[in-house]
């Protein structure tokens, strides 16, 4: 009977870490509404939800407003790109799918093929900014760069990422309104914590040790600097 109540019961670390999701999701899409915000907000979530992968986050709201004020100009600057970038491509894929002809299905394969690009890099920009030091430039290239190296992962990732969407799909009412109940209470923060598992892998590969950078004399532009070290 202890060990039922007992708060390291695993029964009560799953629904305290469904706790913590559900509070993270609705930060995260709280601070969404503005739009121009939504990149620093889902930057913080990834910032919370590596920490949780990793069994080092203390108080979710903290850390989460914490990496929001961080990081919020460069996060700003990096959403607005994407934003254009996302409408761009929308208007293009719909002009050329009025086109016939091979002409229309050759610029069709294209843009497919840079909407594919665009997502990669969407999936890998916010993790990677909420985790590392660098430049806005360096930070597409970085995503851009991890996401081909380790594309197995990346798209495991994207299917995760897509599966939630898929159900708001079906055309039944009741589903879609339970789909949509959950992905309010939890579902944005709960597909960024399972991805993070992938994350922590490939991040490791690109955290510098103190010795080596010292014993290789490596500069430190080259360096990605991690967000976890900073106090």
């Amino acid at each position: 009977m202890d060990r039922l109540f007992n708060m390291d019961n695993k029964f009560f670390v799953f629904m305290g870490r469904v706790a913590d999701l559900i509070i993270l999701n609705l930060l995260c899409l709280l601070c969404c509404i503005p739009i121009v915000t939504a990149g620093a907000s889902i930057t913080a979530m990834f910032y919370v939800t590596l920490k949780m992968v990793r069994n080092e986050e203390s108080y979710i709201v903290k850390s989460f407003f914490k990496s929001f004020k961080q990081n919020f100009k460069q996060a700003t600057i990096i959403h607005l790109i994407m934003l254009v970038t996302a409408l761009l491509l929308f208007f293009d894929l719909r002009i050329v799918n009025q086109l016939e002809g091979t002409v229309g299905q050759v610029l069709h394969v294209i843009f497919i093929a840079f909407m594919l690009l665009y997502l990669m890099i969407f999936l890998y920009i916010y993790p990677v900014l909420s985790k590392f030091y660098n430049t806005t430039r360096n930070t597409f290239v970085n995503s851009f760069l991890m996401a081909i190296r380790h594309l197995p992962y990346t798209i495991l990732m994207l299917v995760i990422s897509a599966i939630p969407a898929a159900f708001l799909f079906i055309p039944n009412a009741a589903v879609f309104s339970s789909v949509l109940m959950l992905f309010i209470l939890l579902g944005f923060a709960t597909v960024a914590y399972c991805n993070s598992y992938f994350f922590v892998k490939i991040f490791d590969n690109y955290i510098p040790k103190e010795e080596e950078t010292q014993e290789d004399n490596v500069p430190e532009d080259n360096i990605l600097e991690d967000h976890g070290e900073q106090a």
